[in-house]
């Protein structure tokens, strides 16, 4: 018998009702620019819906790009667009756009692993997500801090333009330091031209994006983007700076960015929602508490393939190990695999013999990029550690994940 409500491929029809529905699920009104930006990335062949009698009551899509994970970069399922109309809540419409999204992507074989950012946290772990990268949102007293004070001879100069004709500086920064950042997704012209999209919705009463490059003897070091929301109280001028990313190969070009942000005429607060848990500005102020930093979870992983995934990374020490793993939706990746590998790379393949860990696929996800440790896992009781063989410090990489994207 056929299901009332359909889950099928989306058409390119079906954008504009798909536009609707997120519209509503999200809380605004995608259209005009905003609705421009989001087809510049809508994939049609990898978004799904569900169709209640020729109504879009639900929707899912992937997007297709690559991840930098420890010591690799791969294909990564990046997951969006998830929403269901309110009107048709409880009928497990998720449950069914979720697992059929996960088994297409398991089948299609080019991506090991899916990603996403969670706009509630309870939901993604009944699919096999864990919490992998966490971020700092930043509220910064900036008249409250001080920095180091820069060199007498400055290698480089800023330069400060609209985004758009900054985007082959930019890009050459972000290619450079993309393979060794944890977490970052790859930006081609459709994604570049997404992250510079500026729609006045989306402002909040702040001005336009602005950007600046740092340019040394050899060409672009870095750059910064942000906008200023004007503000005035009873003691003058309070406008805020809000940073949308802030790049830099250097520590000379990082502390020459971060001292123009936090000098900015008329601010007295600069604020930054996408801050790496690492970032150096913790290490470089007198008073790191005015820093307001807040801990908050970034991106979500989910391994499709789990030797393929495992075989896809690095690790910060040699690792002999056999983990268990449990998966109730892709049961293809529960049973035992042994992990073998290193610094230079790794194999995973199926054994039988005894495991020196177990742990459901979502905790392996949560670990995957080394942002959260196998040990405070098991110290939470969602990891059993079988034998002394344990695999934490291996899983942990040089850097800890910094997502500075949400998509």
């Amino acid at each position: 018998m056929k299901e009332a409500i359909e889950l099928r491929p989306s058409t390119p029809d079906d954008f504009p009702a798909i536009c609707r529905l997120l519209g509503t699920v999200f809380h605004e009104d995608i259209a005009g620019e905003l609705k421009e930006l989001e087809a510049g990335v809508f994939e049609v062949d990898r978004s799904l819906v569900t169709d209640d009698a020729g109504l879009v009551v639900g929707h899912i899509q992937a997007f297709t790009r690559e991840l930098t994970v420890p010591g690799a970069v791969i294909p990564a399922a990046h997951v969006s667009g998830v929403g269901v109309l309110p009107t048709h809540r409880r009928r497990g419409l998720l449950n069914r756009m979720m697992h059929r999204q996960l088994r297409e992507i398991a089948a299609a074989g080019r991506e090991p692993v899916a990603v996403l950012w969670a706009s509630e946290t309870s939901i993604y772990p009944r699919y096999g997500y864990g919490a992998a990268a966490s971020r700092l949102f930043f509220n910064i007293m900036n008249r409250e801090v001080r920095l180091p004070a820069p060199p007498q001879e400055p290698s480089g100069r800023l330069r400060m333009a609209e985004p758009d004709s900054l985007l082959a500086d930019m890009t050459k920064v972000y290619e450079q330091m993309r393979p060794d950042r944890i977490g970052w997704s790859s930006r081609d012209d459709r994604w570049w031209r997404f992250v510079l999209g500026d729609p006045e919705s989306h402002r909040d009463g702040a001005t336009k994006r602005y950007a600046v490059v740092h340019e040394g003897p050899g060409g672009p070091t870095g750059y910064a983007l942000w906008r200023i929301k004007d503000g005035w109280n009873n003691h003058g001028p309070n406008a805020e700076v809000q940073v949308r990313e802030v790049a830099a190969t250097d520590p000379e070009t990082y502390l020459t960015l971060w001292r123009f942000l936090l000098g900015i005429d008329l601010s007295r607060s600069v604020t930054m929602r996408l801050g790496s848990v690492e970032e150096p500005l913790l290490h470089l102020v007198d008073e790191p508490r005015r820093l307001g930093p807040s801990f908050v979870d970034g991106l979500w992983v989910r391994l499709i393939d789990v030797p393929a995934a495992l075989a896809a990374r690095r690790y910060a020490t040699a690792v002999d190990v056999v983990i268990e793993v449990t998966d109730p939706i892709l049961t293809q990746n529960s049973g035992r695999w042994r992990l073998t590998g290193g610094p230079e790379g790794a194999t995973c393949t199926a054994t039988t013999d005894p495991a020196d860990l177990a742990c459901s696929v979502t905790d392996l996800g949560a670990a995957y990029l080394g942002g959260t440790s196998l040990a405070a896992l098991a110290a939470a009781g969602r990891v059993r550690q079988l034998t002394a063989n344990d695999p934490s410090i291996a899983f942990r990489w040089h850097r800890l994940p910094s997502p500075t994207e949400v998509y």
